[in-house]
């Protein structure tokens, strides 16, 4: 009777917890990098539906972030590395999102985007090693990605990962913000202490303006790849804190 009693409780815990995980990732990259973060929330049970994302303009990342919402079973925690951080800021407001976690990413405000948050770095901030723009796309420069983008990443894995960038439209820096989910739903941020993108500073500004449950670790810009049980492990914090309806 009390082994029944347990089990149903147990149960009913399971049936409480946010199961679906969607992954939208940012910039010069595509969803590859979320595998070791996948694995992790599959085998603990997750539903898990990695974004691939055109990186064209915001509206089309935003309407390819949705599809994967609305196929996604039940409530959703959405997940955002990087410019993904501006994807899900806007595709958030979805009524099936739950909460939003945010990796190493921008969280704009209402008007701002990529291209606005950067405009002004503080003196002595990194600067990302971005080439001049051709026919509207931008890449990371080869030589530095590893260092600015990926420097607690194997080497091997770096540099495929330098060599197989994602052309990263001009116009999907430029999007803006219309109604950030940050507003209206609970939100957690992965600080990373030696990013050289978008630097720990600016992060932590980021994460208290949206009163997001912090946590810092030490490591790159590509911590999702490097350390994928730490990025998990926010996630699934995230789950269990925000019950399903």
């Amino acid at each position: 009777m009390a082994l029944g009693a347990g089990v149903s409780a147990s149960v009913a815990q399971d049936a409480a917890t946010t199961k679906s995980i969607v992954l939208v990732h940012g910039g010069f990259v595509d969803g590859s990098g979320w595998e070791g973060v996948y694995d992790i929330l599959k085998k603990d049970g997750y539903d898990v539906t990695i974004v691939q994302n055109p990186t064209l303009s915001l509206e089309d990342d935003v309407a390819a972030t949705k599809r994967a919402i609305a196929a996604a079973p039940g409530d959703v925690i959405l997940v955002g590395h990087s410019y993904g951080g501006v994807v899900v800021t806007e595709a958030g407001t979805d009524p099936k999102v739950a909460g939003v976690v945010y990796i190493a990413a921008f969280v704009p405000d209402v008007g701002e985007s990529v291209s606005s948050l950067i405009a002004n770095p503080p003196p002595g901030a990194p600067v990302p090693p971005i080439l001049p723009p051709v026919d509207g796309f931008l890449f990371l420069d080869k030589a530095k990605f590893a260092e600015a983008f990926a420097g607690d990443v194997r080497p091997e894995l770096a540099a495929f990962m330098a060599d197989s960038q994602v052309p990263w439209g001009v116009a999907a820096l430029d999007g803006k913000i219309t109604a950030p989910a940050w507003k209206t739903k609970p939100t957690w941020y992965l600080v990373t202490a030696d990013d050289k993108m978008i630097p720990a500073p600016a992060q932590r500004t980021m994460a208290g303006r949206a009163k997001s449950t912090t946590v810092e670790t030490p490591g790159s810009h590509a911590i999702y790849v490097s350390n994928p049980p730490v990025v998990a492990k926010l996630i699934e914090q995230a789950a269990d804190s925000v019950k399903s309806k």
